[in-house]
């Protein structure tokens, strides 16, 4: 499931790419696919990372056009040069981290003059309604400290020496599944409506039927789940 639009991503041959707090590997691994670059992806847990590697392990390529790389590392303190990377993605990850403005901070130290940035969090109001119904949602360990104003957000950004260029709403369908899973916190693993509603996810996710693509692409301005933010630093 990719957040970031490629295509207003600017992803091109041979760039180098940072997926900074990769997870599971969504999106270094989909970069990967997409173009030929070096992509690489970073994250504070070995756990993540060591899964990331396996899902990777189908789609690796014998190209000399393109490579893979993984890393453990602290987002505050990137095992990298200055000026490293054409590219950089942090998709939601700043909503966990007590210093994201320090971490913005960093990516800016090893993203190159002119390259491109894309930052998505969770959009403020879908994201209020899950912390009123669920305080265990945000506040456990791991959990979402902050939810963003989305013109606090690009300001900040902004302030250091990005320039804005774009921006969308992502997974409208996903922001009902999160709202019954906070309804239903203690229960979730077995209360049908969450399960039912998990399957219709992994259903659209799997077989993209025109029909919800395009009520999603709808939905998307009204409650989209998050909100990705496209950015050029300066140079």
């Amino acid at each position: 499931m990719k957040t970031v639009d490629f295509k207003k991503f600017g992803l091109k041959r041979g760039d180098i790419v940072l997926d900074l707090g990769c997870g599971e590997g969504r999106h270094v691994i989909n970069a990967y696919l997409e173009q030929d670059i070096q992509s690489v992806g970073v994250d504070l847990s070995h756990k993540d990372v060591k899964t990331t590697a396996e899902k990777f392990e189908p789609f690796a390529q014998e190209n000399q056009d393109k490579s893979f790389g993984l890393s453990v590392a602290n987002a505050l303190q990137l095992p990298f040069a200055d000026n490293t990377f054409d590219k950089v993605i942090c998709s939601e990850v700043l909503e966990h981290i007590p210093d994201w403005e320090g971490t913005i901070d960093e990516i800016r130290r090893v993203l190159k003059p002119g390259g491109t940035f894309c930052a998505s969090v969770p959009r403020a109001w879908p994201e209020k309604i899950c912390w009123h119904f669920s305080h265990a949602y945000h506040a456990m360990e791991g959990g979402h400290l902050r939810i963003f104003d989305e013109k606090e957000f690009r300001c900040a950004i902004e302030m250091r020496g990005f320039h804005f260029y774009a921006k969308h709403w992502a997974h409208a369908l996903h922001s009902p599944f999160w709202w019954l899973k906070c309804i239903f916190w203690d229960t979730q693993d077995s209360n049908p409506m969450v399960k039912l509603y998990h399957r219709f996810l992994v259903w659209d996710l799997m077989d993209k039927p025109w029909f919800t693509r395009t009520l999603e692409r709808l939905l998307n301005p009204i409650c989209g789940k998050s909100i990705v933010l496209y950015f050029r630093k300066g140079v």
